[in-house]
Parts: structure tokens; C-alpha cells; sequence
């Protein structure tokens, strides 16, 4: 193989990967298809709720990402926060 098909093979590769990557990850589809096989929503709204603010509800989601094993990206956990929040929560930003 010459050099130049070498360059031309990882090039290729290197893109390839870098598509495969570029998924976007979808918050409420991940909550519906993951979070409620757990729990339903109404752990967010029951009056006795564990989670009371913002960092609480940043912190549950990264106790859930650890225990399920699951090692979302810090960018996914955020937009699961950012999710939750705006959908259940509410608490200012």
C-alpha cells in the first residue's frame, strides 16, 4: 500500500469515527426510555421529594448516571438536568 493510499485510508477512518460521534444526544427520549424503566414521573412531583434545588437535582442525576453504569458525557448529564428542570422542577437557573 503506497503512502498516499495510507493517508487516504486513515482520512477516511478518522471521518468515519468522527460522524459516528456526532449523534445528538436527546434528553427526552433518554429520560422516557431510561430514567422511568426505573421510577415514573412521579418521584419529580410527589410532595415528600427528595430533591429541593438545582445542585440536588444535578447531584441525583450523576448518583443515577453512577449507579446504573451508564457514563453519560458531562454534556448529556447537563442537558438531562436541563431536562427534569424545565419539565418538572422549575428551580432558577
Amino acid at each position: 500500500m503506497s503512502y498516499q493510499s495510507k493517508l487516504v485510508a486513515v482520512g477516511f477512518l478518522l471521518i468515519a469515527g468522527a460522524t459516528a460521534q456526532a449523534a445528538e444526544f436527546d434528553a427526552a427520549d433518554y429520560h422516557s426510555t431510561q430514567c422511568t424503566s426505573c421510577h415514573g414521573t412521579e418521584v419529580y412531583t410527589r410532595e415528600d421529594r427528595r430533591v429541593s434545588s438545582l445542585s440536588e437535582l444535578q447531584a441525583q442525576v450523576e448518583r443515577c448516571d453512577a449507579n446504573l453504569a451508564t457514563k453519560l458525557f458531562p454534556e448529556d448529564l447537563a442537558a438531562l438536568v436541563d431536562h427534569l428542570n424545565d419539565n418538572y422542577y422549575k428551580f432558577d437557573k
